[in-house]
């Protein structure tokens, strides 16, 4: 399979596919989004954690590649300086358990910081796509 490079303008024949980002509030989407955009990525955050139809991030955005972001009830809450309680971040899980079921890439941001994600990520796109499904990074079973 040939790998796809999204930073690399106007190769032939195809055109820059398009990102989405999925996740939890807190997660980092917006922020993830606005840094690939500065890498040269077309991105986009996508809101799915507040919408009931589980496939809405496919019909607003039909983004080629979905990156997912988890973060923790507590330090979504945190980052987002809210308080929310457990069965509201849960309802946000439920809402995304599409859309993390069809990512391409799963990554808990809990732990890490805005450039640490951004590498992260950077580093998928140049190197994952077109990577047989065994060899993607998938989120961990219960989730």
């Amino acid at each position: 399979m040939t790998t796809i490079d999204p930073t690399e303008k106007g190769f032939p024949g195809k055109r820059t596919p398009l990102v989405g980002v999925v996740g939890p509030c807190g997660a980092g989407k917006t922020t993830l989004a606005d840094g690939l955009q500065r890498n040269g990525c077309q991105a986009r955050a996508i809101g799915q954690e507040h919408s009931y139809v589980p496939d809405m991030w496919q019909r607003l955005t039909k983004p080629d590649v979905l990156i997912f972001l988890q973060a923790s009830c507590s330090v979504g809450a945190l980052r987002r300086k809210m308080q929310w309680t457990e069965s509201e971040w849960q309802e946000q899980q439920r809402r995304l358990a599409h859309a993390r079921a069809h990512s391409h890439f799963y990554l808990d941001t809990d732990a890490l910081g805005i450039q640490e994600v951004l590498t992260l990520v950077l580093a998928f796109l140049e190197n994952g796509i077109g990577l047989p499904d065994s060899e993607v990074l998938s989120p961990p079973k219960g989730t």
